[in-house]
C-alpha cells in the first residue's frame, strides 16, 4: 500500500500535520520564557516532520500508517494547545504552571517518539540511511528531558536556606539541548545518507529567525546571538563588538584600533576632539577598560558555548548536508577564535558525531569533517589523543585513496597534525596498509602536494623505530639507510637488527649493499659483541643475492671475514662470529665470482689458494661449532665448482682425516649437518669413491642410516633421504665391500619396501620424489655389478631383480629410473649364459630297486620326460633364478625404451638387448625371438632418431647379426635392412667420420649389404664402393 495512491485517509492527513507542526515553530519565535527548552522541542517536531514525510512518499507503507499518523496528529494538536497559553506574555503564566506545560510537552515528545517507533523498518526498503534516521529520532524523543531554569525567588530561598553554600552549581541554559548519551545510543549508527528527506538548515527549524537588535535576545547560528549584547559591547566607531576596549579621557569606550586611526587623523601639534562627545581632548592617552573587555569575553564565551551545542545537534544523522557543513563551518569559527573552545568542543561530544560524519555519502561533508578535526587537533597532542582514540585510523588511511581531490588532501592533512605526536606514530605505523599507501602518494602522485605531505608524514613517523622497519617492509629504505649510517651506535644497532630481518626485492637489495656495506662492516670490525651481531646478520642477509657479491668484495669484505674464521677465538666474543663470516663467504663463492682475483690478506693468498682449502678443511671437526661446520661445508661444495680447487679438495680428503671427519657427520643429529656433509661427500665421490666407500662401512651406524628412513606417513620425502639415497647410488657400483656391507645389515627388503611405497603414492606428491627412486634403483643396480659372489646372486634370486627392474622400466616417470633398470637387465642378462644349464634327468627311486625288461625300459623314445629348455640360453631358464629376459616378458619393454628421447636411456636398452645376441647364445633362436617383436625396425629407428657414435655402434653391432645370419627365417629382417635408405646414408657417414670400432662395424655392414641381390639398394653400394 502506497500513501501516493487513493484518497486513502493519510495522504489528507499528512499535509495538514505538516503544516501543524511549520505553525508550532513559527509560534515558537514569539515566546519569550524558557526559550531553551521550547526551541528544544521545536527541534524534535521538526525532524519528525522529515519523517513524516518519508512516510507519506515511500512505496511501501505500513498497513498502520493511519493509525500512526493520527496518533502523532492527536499529539501535535495537544502541542499547539500547550504553545498557545505561553503566547500572551510572561506575566500570565506561573512558575508552576509553567513547569506544568514544560512537563507536558516532554511527555508529548516522548508519545510522538514511540509513535516513530511503531514504523516497521521494511517500510524503507533499501534507503538504510531513512531507517537508521528514524529509529534514532525514536530513541531521542522517548528519552527526551526538559528542564525549566529556577525562578529568582527559588535562588534566594535556596540560598538564604543553605547560607554556607557559596557557589551554586551553574545551570546549563542551553538553547538545543541534546543529551549526548541518548543521541549516541545506537552502536550501529553511521551517516551513510544524503538526508534528501531533511533539506532545510537549522536557520530554517525556527522559519527564519527574525534578525535582532542590539538589545533583544535571541538564537545565533552564524549572525544571532543566544544571550542578550548590551549596546556598550559595541564600537561607536566600527558599530562592531570591541576586541581590545580602551577608554578615553571623555570617558568613552572605542575599539584601540578604531580610535587610534581617529587620533592619525588629526596633526599631532594640532588639537583633537572626542568623535562622540565632541569634546576637546588634551591627551591621547588610552586606558584599557578591563571591565568591559572581561565582560565582553565572558560574554563570547557564554555564547560560544551555547552554539557549539546548536552545532552538535545539527551534526545528527537526519540533518541535511547543507545543515552539516553550516554547523561544521560555525565550530571552524569557534574553534579558530580561542584555544580553549577546542577543548570545549572535544569534551561535549562532537568527536565521535564528526567521526561518524566521515562515513557520510556527501563528500563535502566528508572532507570538512577531516579539517574540522585536523584544527581540532592542531597544536593540542591532547586533542590528537582523544581524535586518534575516538577513530579508527584505518579510515583515515583508505581516504588518502580517495578520488575526491578536497577528501584526499583534508585526509593527508590530518594525518601529517596526528604524526606530529610522537605517541601516536606507533598507531599510526601499525595500520595495515598506511605505510604503503604513504609511499604510494610520495612516489606516484600526479600532484605535488601530495607527496610533498606524504613525505613530512613519513617523517615524523620515523620518531618510532618500528615504523622505520615498516617502511623498507614496503620498499622505503632510505630512513634505515639513513639511521645506519648517520645515527649513534644505539640506532645503528637497531637498523641493523632490522635489516637483518626483513625481505627486500632485487632492485633494493643492489641499492641497500651499496649505501651500507662499509657501515656495517665498521660494525663488524669495530664495534662490540651487540654492535657485532646485528653487523653480521645484516651482511649475511645481503650476500643472499648473488649480484651483491661484487659489491661487497669491491668493499673488502672477503680480507675481513677469513680474518674472522681464521684469527679470532670464539671467546674473544659473545656470539660464534666465525659461523657468520663462513655464511658470507659460501654466499659470495656461491655467487659463481672469480676466486682468483679475490685476496685475502697480505701474503698474497687468494681464495683459490691451497692455504683456504687447507685451513677449511681443518677447522672440520667434532669439537666444532654445528653451525660452522655447516657453513664450512657449504664454502668447500662452492669450490667444487672449479676444477682445480676441486683437485686440491680431494687432495686434501685424501691426506688427512677429512673424509672421516664427513662420514662421522653423517650421524650427526642436526640434520642440516649432517645433509650438508652428505652432500660434498656425494659431490666428490667420483674421484674418491673407493675410500669412501671403505671408510663407510667401517663407520658405527652406516650405511644403515642412509637407507632406513623411508617416506613419512604422509608419503612425504624429505630432502636427507633423497641424497642419502643417491649417495649410495653414485659410489662404485663393483665396490664389495659397500655391496655386502648393505646385504649383512638386511637392507635390501627395506628398500623394495620404499620402492613399491614411492610408487603407490606417486613421485610427483614430493619435492625428492623422483630424486629418492633414482638413488633406491641405483643402490638395486649395485648388486647385479658383483653378481660373482654367491651371496649377492642368492638375494638376487630371492627378491626377483629380473621382475623389479621389468616394472620399473615402464612404471618410472623419471628417465633415469628407466636407464638404471635398462642396465640392471644387461647385468642381470649377461649371467643368464652361466646360471642356465640343461635340465637334469632324475631316475624314480624304484628303478634303483627293480629292474624291468628292455621292453618295458623308460629309455624307450616314446616315453622320455621332457624337460622346459630356453631356446636362447639352451638351458632351464627363469627370470627369477637365471635372469632369463624371455621368461621376464622384458623385450618388449625394452624395445619400447628405444623410442625414447632420451639417448642415455636408449644406449642402456640397447645393451641390454645385445646380450640375448652373445656368442654364449643361441644367436638363430634369439633372432627369432627378436624378429617375432620386430626388433629391427626399432634398431633402425634408432639409428635415424640418433646421431651419438655409441648408440650407432651398438644399433650397427646388432644389424650386423641380423645380416650375418640370414636364412628364410631372417629373410624379413634382412629386407627391411637392405631397403633402408637411411641406414645406407648413416653407414656412410660412420665409415667416413666413425672412430676404429664402429667403422669396422658400418664396413661389415656394407659388405653383407654387397652380397644382397641386385636392387635398388646394391646400386647404392656399389656406388659408394668405388669411392672407397
Amino acid at each position: 500500500m502506497s500513501l501516493i495512491r487513493g484518497n486513502s485517509p493519510p495522504l489528507s492527513l499528512a499535509p495538514s500535520l505538516l503544516s501543524s507542526i511549520s505553525e508550532i515553530t513559527t509560534s515558537l519565535l514569539c515566546i519569550d520564557i524558557e526559550r531553551e527548552t521550547f526551541i528544544q522541542f521545536g527541534c524534535y517536531i521538526y525532524r519528525a516532520s522529515s519523517a513524516i514525510m518519508e512516510l507519506q512518499t515511500t512505496k511501501n507503507a505500513p498497513r498502520n500508517a493511519a493509525e500512526i499518523l493520527q496518533s502523532i496528529s492527536r499529539k501535535i494538536d495537544l502541542a499547539r494547545d500547550l504553545v498557545s497559553k505561553c503566547q500572551t506574555g510572561t506575566s500570565s503564566v506561573s512558575d508552576a504552571e509553567l513547569r506544568l506545560l514544560v512537563s507536558q510537552l516532554e511527555e508529548v515528545t516522548k508519545h510522538i517518539g514511540e509513535d516513530l517507533s511503531s514504523i516497521p523498518p521494511s517500510t524503507f526498503e533499501d534507503q538504510n540511511y531513512v531507517r537508521v534516521a528514524v529509529r534514532s529520532l525514536s530513541d531521542e524523543m522517548q528519552h527526551a528531558c526538559f528542564r525549566v531554569a529556577q525562578s529568582e525567588t527559588e535562588k534566594q530561598g535556596e540560598v538564604e536556606t543553605q547560607p554556607k553554600q557559596t557557589e551554586e552549581a551553574q545551570l546549563e541554559t542551553d538553547l538545543y539541548s541534546v543529551n549526548v548519551e541518548v543521541s549516541m545510543m545506537s552502536s550501529n549508527f553511521s551517516i551513510e545518507s544524503d538526508s534528501s528527506g531533511f533539506s532545510q538548515s537549522i536557520g530554517s527549524i525556527l522559519m527564519k529567525p527574525r534578525r535582532m537588535s542590539r538589545n533583544s535576545t535571541g538564537h545565533q547560528f552564524g549572525d544571532q546571538f543566544v544571550e542578550p549584547m548590551y549596546g556598550t559591547f559595541y564600537c561607536p566607531l566600527l558599530k562592531k563588538i570591541m576586541e581590545d576596549p580602551v577608554t578615553t579621557e571623555t570617558g568613552v569606550t572605542y575599539e584601540r584600533k578604531a580610535i587610534a586611526e581617529w587620533f592619525n587623523k588629526f596633526d599631532k601639534t594640532g588639537d583633537f576632539f572626542c568623535p562622540t562627545t565632541g569634546k576637546k581632548l588634551s591627551s591621547r592617552v588610552l586606558s584599557t577598560n578591563m571591565a568591559l573587555k572581561t565582560t565582553i569575553e565572558e560574554w563570547k564565551d557564554r555564547n560560544e558555548a551555547g552554539r557549539i551545542k546548536i552545532a552538535r545537534a545539527a551534526l545528527s544523522l537526519a540533518s541535511s548536508p547543507t545543515m552539516v557543513l553550516e554547523a561544521i563551518e560555525e565550530l571552524a569559527q569557534i574553534c579558530k577564535r580561542k584555544c580553549f573552545n577546542k577543548v570545549q568542543v572535544c569534551n561535549i561530544g562532537i568527536l565521535p558525531k564528526l567521526v561518524k560524519l566521515l562515513g557520510y555519502k556527501d563528500r563535502s561533508v566528508r572532507s570538512a569533517s577531516l579539517d574540522l578535526l585536523r584544527q581540532l587537533a592542531e597544536d593540542d597532542n591532547d586533542g590528537k589523543e582523544m581524535i586518534a582514540n575516538s577513530m579508527d585510523l584505518s579510515i583515515l588511511v583508505r581516504m588518502l585513496s580517495s578520488s575526491h581531490q578536497a577528501t584526499r588532501k583534508a585526509a593527508l592533512l590530518l594525518l601529517l597534525e596526528l604524526s606530529k605526536s610522537q605517541s601516536l606514530c606507533k598507531k599510526i605505523g601499525s595500520v595495515n596498509g598506511a605505510m604503503l599507501v604513504l609511499i604510494s602518494t610520495k612516489y606516484n602522485s600526479t600532484d605535488s602536494f601530495a607527496p610533498a605531505k606524504a613525505t613530512e608524514i613519513l617523517r615524523n613517523l620515523e620518531s618510532w623505530p618500528n615504523n622505520i622497519k615498516y617502511m623498507a617492509e614496503n620498499g622505503y629504505v632510505e630512513p634505515l639507510l639513513n639511521h645506519l649510517t648517520e645515527g649513534n651506535e644505539e640506532i645503528k644497532q637497531e637498523m641493523a637488527t632490522y635489516l637483518g630481518e626483513i625481505y627486500l626485492d632485487h632492485d633494493t637489495q643492489t641499492y641497500v649493499a651499496e649505501r651500507a656495506a662499509s657501515s656495517l662492516m665498521a660494525m663488524v670490525q669495530r664495534g662490540n659483541g651487540f654492535m657485532r651481531t646485528p653487523g653480521f646478520k645484516a651482511l649475511a642477509r645481503i650476500s643472499t643475492y648473488h649480484p651483491n657479491s661484487k659489491v661487497l668484495v669491491e668493499a673488502g669484505i672477503v680480507p675481513l671475514m677469513i680474518e674472522e674464521m681464521f684469527n679470532r677465538q670464539i671467546s674473544d666474543d659473545m656470539m660464534n662470529s666465525k659461523a657468520e663470516a663462513a655464511s658470507i663467504l659460501a654466499n659470495i663463492i656461491d655467487s659463481g665470482i672469480d676466486l682468483e682475483k679475490i685476496e685475502v690478506n697480505s701474503h698474497g693468498h687468494t681464495m683459490a689458494s691451497d692455504y683456504i682449502v687447507y685451513n677449511i678443511v681443518y677447522m672440520l671437526g667434532s669439537s666444532t661449532p654445528d653451525e660452522l661446520n655447516i657453513n664450512l661445508i657449504k664454502i668447500l661444495l662452492c669450490m667444487t665448482k672449479s676444477e682445480k680447487l676441486m683437485a686440491t679438495i680431494v687432495s686434501v680428503l685424501k691426506e688427512n682425516e677429512g673424509s672421516y671427519t664427513l662420514i662421522e657427520l653423517i650421524n650427526n643429529p642436526e640434520e642440516e649437518l649432517s645433509l650438508a656433509a652428505i652432500k660434498l661427500l656425494l659431490t666428490v665421490s667420483s674421484h674418491i669413491g673407493h675410500m669412501i666407500s671403505e671408510r663407510l662401512c667401517k663407520t658405527n651406524g652406516l650405511p644403515e642410516n642412509l637407507i632406513q628412513m623411508g617416506p613419512s606417513m604422509d608419503n612425504q620425502i624429505m630432502e636427507k633421504q633423497a641424497i642419502s639415497a643417491k649417495f649410495l647410488d653414485k659410489l662404485p657400483h663393483k665396490n664389495l665391500t659397500l655391496n655386502l656391507a648393505i646385504l649383512n645389515k638386511g637392507l635390501i627388503p627395506d628398500i623394495l619396501h620404499n620402492i613399491e611405497q614411492v610408487q603407490r603414492s606417486g613421485t610427483r606428491s614430493s619435492k625428492y620424489g623422483n630424486t629418492y627412486l633414482e638413488g633406491l634403483t641405483g643402490i638395486l643396480v649395485r648388486f647385479t655389478t658383483t653378481l660373482y659372489d654367491p651371496q649377492i646372486i642368492t638375494v638376487a634370486r630371492k627378491y626377483n631383480f629380473t621382475s623389479v627392474f621389468t616394472d620399473l622400466l615402464t612404471k618410472a616417470s623419471s628417465d633415469e629410473v628407466q636407464r638404471l633398470s635398462a642396465t640392471g637387465l644387461k647385468n642381470l642378462s649377461a649371467e643368464s649364459v652361466n646360471l642356465s644349464k640343461p635340465p637334469e634327468m632324475k631316475k624314480p627311486k624304484f628303478m634303483k630297486v627293480i629292474s624291468l625288461p628292455q621292453s618295458l625300459s623308460f629309455r624307450s623314445s616314446s616315453r622320455k620326460l621332457k624337460m622346459p629348455v630356453c631356446p636362447v640360453h639352451r638351458g632351464a631358464c627363469s627370470s627369477q633364478n637365471t635372469f632369463c629376459l624371455i621368461d621376464a616378458k622384458a623385450v618388449e619393454r625394452l624395445l619400447g625404451c628405444l623410442q625414447h628421447e632420451n639417448a642415455e636411456v636408449v644406449e642402456a636398452a640397447l645393451s641390454a638387448l645385445c646380450t640375448l645376441l652373445d656368442d654364449g647364445v643361441d644367436v638363430d633362436k634369439s633372432l627369432n625371438v627378436l624378429n617375432g617383436s620386430n626388433a629391427v625396425q626399432h634398431v633402425l629407428n634408432v639409428v635415424k632418431d640418433h646421431r651419438e657414435e655409441r648408440l650407432w655402434q651398438k644399433s650397427f653391432w646388432m644389424i650386423e647379426r641380423f645380416l650375418a645370419r640370414g636364412g628364410d627365417d631372417n629373410s624379413s629382417s634382412t629386407s627391411c635392412i637392405s631397403q633402408d635408405r637411411l641406414l645406407h646414408t648413416a653407414l656412410i657417414t660412420a665409415f667416413h667420420r666413425g672412430d676404429g670400432t664402429t667403422k669396422q662395424v658400418a664396413e661389415r655392414i656394407l659388405r653383407h649389404l654387397n652380397k644382397m641381390p641386385q636392387d635398388s639398394s646394391s646400386i647404392c653400394i656399389a656406388s659408394m664402393s668405388t669411392t672407397l
